[in-house]
């Protein structure tokens, strides 16, 4: 009953590597990800299958929570930053195969808000940005948009009403693919 509430994703790379040791690389050919993402999905899955970071289930809260970030983020209030994040709360952005430099992974509260102050609150206050709100994987999460091409999907989990995780997808081609039915190009 576990593995049910695992994505199909996160099912296939906890399965396969934990319990039959195949290679992320490997794994990462079958999903169509990259090595580093199907990495971090078999982390999420662990996790999920001990009962940690099992998203809050109501998804009105955990949008209030996600709201709240990006409004801090937008503020430039690092205590209202981690004040909305966990402690132990994982940053991914994975960026694929043509620029796995840029990927990132950033653990705990003071960090991520760190992150986001740097990285994050300088773009979303260009006009020609948007945040769109969606269900990322049940979740609440967002579509950016530049100039109405989606160019990042992020995904959150809200846990005891804060963010535990944040997976953010900024490979060209697999944001195509996630965003062309929900904004209707698809």
């Amino acid at each position: 009953m576990v593995l049910d509430t695992l994505s199909p994703a996160e099912r296939l790379a906890f399965v396969l590597h934990d319990m039959f040791d195949l290679p992320f690389e490997d794994i990462a050919g079958l999903a169509d990800r990259t090595p580093a993402a199907v990495r971090q999905l078999a982390s999420r899955a662990r996790r999920r299958v001990k009962g940690v970071g099992v998203p809050d289930p109501d998804l009105a809260r955990q949008r209030e929570v996600v709201d709240a970030f990006f409004a801090a983020a937008r503020r430039g209030d690092f205590d209202a930053l981690v004040a909305v994040l966990d402690p132990r709360v994982v940053l991914r952005a994975d960026t694929g195969a043509a620029l796995p430099a840029a990927a990132l992974l950033v653990h705990g509260a003071e960090a991520v808000a760190r992150q986001a102050l740097a990285g994050l609150a300088p773009v979303i206050s260009r006009p020609a940005l948007h945040l769109h709100p969606a269900l990322v994987n049940g979740a609440a999460g967002v579509i950016v948009t530049m100039r109405g091409r989606p160019v990042t999907v992020v995904g959150f989990t809200v846990a005891g009403g804060r963010i535990v995780e944040i997976d953010a997808i900024a490979d060209a081609e697999r944001v195509r693919r996630i965003t062309a039915a929900a904004l209707g190009d698809g």
